[in-house]
């Protein structure tokens, strides 16, 4: 079955074809196509990612996943959140957000985070029973960066129980213990469930 990834975020891409190897799908992506990224106008991350899923399903007529993800910080009244790539501003560098995350924080006791994915699948854009899971990956944020693997604020995400931050894992390890490895996994048993069905 081909199956469009919607996002354009090449780390991102590299993470979800990893992580849905097991399903044998044949994934196209939407980096590679000349399909616009939707407004994610969304309130939540389920909304964002079906909004996403919905539009590049559309565009391709073809069935689609995609997700939405973000750092959620509870001493920030949960920000970054769903704005976690456009933090410091709308083209934000990964950079530039590490950077607000930092300030923002520096005046605040406790620096518990998590990363939250919500990843859908829908069979065709008007799909009413879209499969959707979760994933959601605690740490703390560091006070200054460490590693130079991963994307996003994977340098100051550190995990107590690897002693490391999410930059610093190695790619088999953090796919097994990320949010979007959790939510992958979920997707994965769903799907497998839904394909032996419809069979």
């Amino acid at each position: 079955m081909k199956v469009m990834l919607g996002t354009r975020n090449s780390g991102k891409i590299t993470e979800m074809q990893r992580l849905l190897a097991p399903l044998g799908l044949e994934l196209e992506n939407q980096s590679d196509t000349d399909i616009p990224s939707p407004v994610e106008d969304g309130a939540t991350f389920v909304e964002n990612a079906l909004i996403k899923a919905r539009a590049v399903s559309l565009a391709s007529s073809m069935p689609a996943i995609s997700d939405d993800s973000g750092l959620v910080v509870p001493a920030l009244n949960g920000r970054p959140g769903i704005y976690s790539s456009r933090f410091a501003h709308a083209d934000a560098t990964d950079a530039e957000n590490n950077k607000e995350l930092l300030d923002q924080l520096a005046s605040q006791e406790s620096r518990a985070a998590y990363f939250f994915c919500c990843m859908v699948f829908l069979r065709h854009p008007i799909d009413p029973t879209p499969i959707i899971a979760y994933g959601q990956w605690w740490g703390e944020i560091l006070t200054q960066a460490k590693g130079t693997g991963g994307f996003g604020y994977d340098p100051l995400f550190f995990i107590t129980s690897e002693n490391s931050s999410a930059a610093e894992l190695p790619a088999d390890i953090k796919n097994k213990l990320s949010h979007r490895g959790q939510a992958s996994q979920h997707l994965i048993m769903q799907l497998s469930a839904s394909l032996v069905v419809s069979a």
